[in-house]
């Protein structure tokens, strides 16, 4: 019998191809399989497995079945012990532990006839056990560097705990605040967005060439939901997304095309159709976009049973028929659905899909295997002391905390309410149902973290004035859904007591995340009416909001003297908000998406499109206009916002020259800033240009650029960027990408609304 054999001798160290002889490499001679690591002796071990491996073999790698130790989508009920123990499993999705993965690896190497080591996936979204705050908080750091680091200390718990492969991150462009997954993302700007998806991608596989991940530390990173999942509309989760190709191009797709170009091992179709045929049954999208334009060379998994659901979307007949479509468009493996498993061998003998199709597949899957050392030692990544070693460690929590504080985003500080120092003689009370609360700070996709064990606001506090001129008084006031006038009553004492109340109030961690929809994005009734009895006292309040979305906080922006946008902030939650309290860190943090003044404004963002009866916004109430009756169309607080202990002023910006070409050139803009306060802190300089005149219209501004300066009390720096010629390309009208010759304005600022300085220039 033809067969894989390991090595024992110094343990699962080497690999004999038993009687596979001489195989071809590259494309010429596998049916034009392209690899990803372009390695050709990686490509003739590839090649030379496959070689051994029957149809149905071939078929079990690209199938992917859930553990069931976590769910995150319908549970299916196909047993796939037999399918493990026969070599016919690819993956499993939801194991966890490194006992419990060694026991089903042990199965797929020892059990099977080829012995081929399965991956083992976990969506690892914003941290494994020490839990980062969630990726739409960590965007509004723009710190792009923290946001690698993150992702590199979730790769090392994971990877220590047996896991090869993350289904992150997700880089869907979110302008809907009624999505629950916006919480997931990094906002509603393709630059941005383009910027924290290469740095995500690069921290969990340890760079952007797929060179790392045979180390122990990394894993395979997954750009998700390929294509335009966060345009779902009415903001409702797996609905369709409507929008023209035009929109999709220049505005969706760039994150997902900085994955690739970033080296992301993998990609997961997403839920939704687009131009009426869904991502996973989308050839022109996962083929013809994906590997042809992109030139993406790992592998594309289905999202959870996305497969199957290609029935109720009424393009499959039957799961035969979802199979046969999604292998054709380009899906290489079948996330717990189990159609692939079911049905290919027999579409291939019908001549509905080809072999050499699923060939390809079996090998952008087997490569990654290769690439993680699987193949040579099995069970590499299960060390139980290592994972020991590699878990909550006190650098990884110190990381942790830093992000809190580098995330939440003072959204206002009337009179100078914050910070609260040490050294102030005043009483606080502490209310609200998240101040003492640690369950809900990790929001969801919180990984196999223990919630009992994050650190509440109020015992960050508590630690914080410990030995300090500050006194707390403690009152929840409220639940989240629920008070009663008791509650409220000692709130209200607590208040009365106080010189300031601070009240940390938001969602449950269920209301954001996957299938978590809402249509009131104000808080809970109970909530508000605990702020009213507090904003009764007279005492200045200090809201600390914990959400993992924009809410509508119209009424609290009237009525409360200061505003912390604190998100979910995770495992050190209580001790990073306490530092912003306290001023140990001045926020720094600017929003990655815009906060609506009500719900009937959605979807908002910056970068909207001028209109032929664009409003003015000096005066919104002139008739036939695109205009509201009842509301500005400005957000409430806008894309780049965001407060300082400081004050920062931006002057003498300047152009090396008027003009540029349309291709290969580029213009210098120079800039001074300075913190122009009594205070250091950290300043996110935003560079947004707007093409006056284009073939197609084009939004009112766009950012290009930006960049993090810290700066002391009364510093001065100056600050560059470069616009190319590529910066300033879109997709026109024949959906080729180009910078058209015209005039353009640009804005060096401090948030999308800053129009306070601009230069004009011209390509030509």
């Amino acid at each position: 019998m033809k067969r894989i054999i390991f090595s024992m001798a110094g343990g699962l160290a080497a690999i004999l191809f038993a009687a596979c002889g001489s195989h071809p490499t590259g494309a010429a001679g596998n049916g034009g399989w392209k690899s990803y690591s372009g390695d050709r002796e990686v490509e003739r071990r590839v090649d030379s497995v496959l070689k051994l491996m029957t149809l149905e073999e071939k078929i079990g790698q690209l199938t992917q079945f859930s553990a069931n130790w976590s769910i995150t989508g319908p549970v299916m009920s196909d047993d796939f012990q037999p399918y493990l123990e026969q070599g016919l499993v690819g993956s499993i999705f939801n194991a966890t532990s490194v006992e419990g993965i060694r026991r089903m690896q042990q199965v797929a190497v020892e059990s099977s006839r080829l012995g081929i080591p399965i991956l083992f996936g976990q969506d690892v979204i914003h941290g494994y056990r020490t839990i980062f705050p969630i990726p739409l908080a960590e965007a509004c750091s723009w710190d792009l560097e923290m946001m690698r680091r993150t992702a590199e200390i979730a790769a090392i718990e994971a990877a220590s705990d047996g896991i090869n492969w993350t289904f992150a991150p997700m880089v869907d462009i979110a302008r809907d605040a009624r999505w629950g997954r916006v919480m997931e993302g990094a906002g509603e700007d393709p630059y941005l967005g383009s910027k924290v998806a290469e740095a995500r991608v690069i921290g969990f596989q340890g760079g952007g060439d797929g060179k790392a991940l045979g180390e122990l530390q990394t894993v395979l990173a997954t750009g998700k939901h390929l294509a335009a999942y966060g345009a779902a509309e009415s903001g409702r989760d797996y609905n369709t997304a409507e929008l023209s190709e035009h929109t999709l191009r220049n505005v969706y797709l760039p994150p997902y095309e900085a994955a690739a170009k970033a080296g992301v091992a993998t990609f997961m179709a997403s839920f939704n159709d687009i131009n009426g045929v869904p991502a996973t049954a989308n050839r022109w999208l996962l083929t013809e976009i994906l590997r042809g334009e992109w030139g993406f060379n790992g592998f594309v998994v289905s999202d959870y049973t996305g497969i199957n659901e290609l029935v109720p979307h009424g393009v499959a007949e039957e799961e035969k028929h979802a199979a046969e479509l999604a292998l054709n468009a380009g899906v290489d493996m079948d996330m717990t659905g189990a159609t692939y498993i079911k049905y290919l061998k027999q579409s291939v003998e019908e001549g509905k899909v080809s072999e050499k199709n699923i060939d390809n597949a079996a090998r952008r899957i087997l490569e990654m295997k290769f690439l993680l050392g699987l193949f040579y030692d099995p069970y590499r990544y299960l060390d139980e002391e290592r994972a020991k070693r590699n878990t909550l460690t006190p650098e990884f929590l110190e990381t942790a905390r830093k992000a809190v504080a580098a995330s939440v985003v003072l959204l206002k500080n009337d009179n100078g309410v914050l910070p609260i120092g040490r050294e102030r003689a005043v009483t606080l009370a502490l209310v609200g149902p998240l101040m003492n609360d640690s369950v809900n700070l990790n929001g969801e996709w919180a990984g196999l973290a223990d919630r009992n064990k994050s650190i509440p606001i109020l015992q960050g506090l508590t630690e914080k004035y410990r030995g300090s001129s500050v006194r707390l008084l403690y009152a929840e006031g409220a639940s989240l859904t629920e008070t009663s006038p008791a509650k409220i009553a000692e709130a209200v004492a607590a208040a009365r007591r106080a010189d300031i109340v601070i009240a940390a109030v938001g969602e449950s961690y269920h209301w954001s995340g996957e299938a978590a929809v809402r249509t009131d994005i104000r808080l809970p009734e109970a909530q508000r009416q605990l702020l009213e009895a507090l904003k009764a006292t007279g005492k200045p309040i200090v809201l600390v909001n914990l959400s993992g979305r924009p809410l509508d906080l119209s009424r609290e922006d009237e009525t409360m003297d200061a505003i912390l946008q604190a998100w979910f902030p995770g495992t050190q939650g209580g001790h990073g908000i306490a530092d912003v309290i306290a001023g140990d860190y001045n926020p720094s943090a600017r929003l990655a998406i815009s906060f609506p003044r009500n719900i009937g404004q959605l979807p908002i963002y910056y970068n909207r499109k001028s209109t032929g009866r664009p409003v003015d916004l000096n005066d919104e109430r002139v008739d036939y206009r695109s205009s509201y009756l009842d509301c500005s169309i400005t957000p409430l607080y806008p894309f780049g916002y965001g407060l300082s202990y400081t004050t920062f002023t931006i002057s003498d910006v300047k152009l090396d020259k008027p003009s540029m070409k349309a291709e290969g050139d580029r213009i210098t803009v120079t800039a001074t800033v300075a913190n122009s306060g009594d205070r250091e802190g950290e300043m996110v300089v935003q560079l947004y240009v707007r093409d006056l005149i284009g073939s197609t219209t084009r939004p009112v501004k766009e950012l290009k650029g930006f960049r993090k300066v810290p700066l002391k009390a009364g510093e001065s720096r100056e600050v560059t960027f470069e616009i190319n010629s590529d910066d300033l390309a879109f997709y026109g009208s024949d959906m080729r990408k180009k910078c058209e010759p015209g005039e353009f304005k640009l804005w060096v600022a401090q948030s999308s609304d800053d129009n306070g300085l601009e230069a004009q220039f011209s390509v030509e």
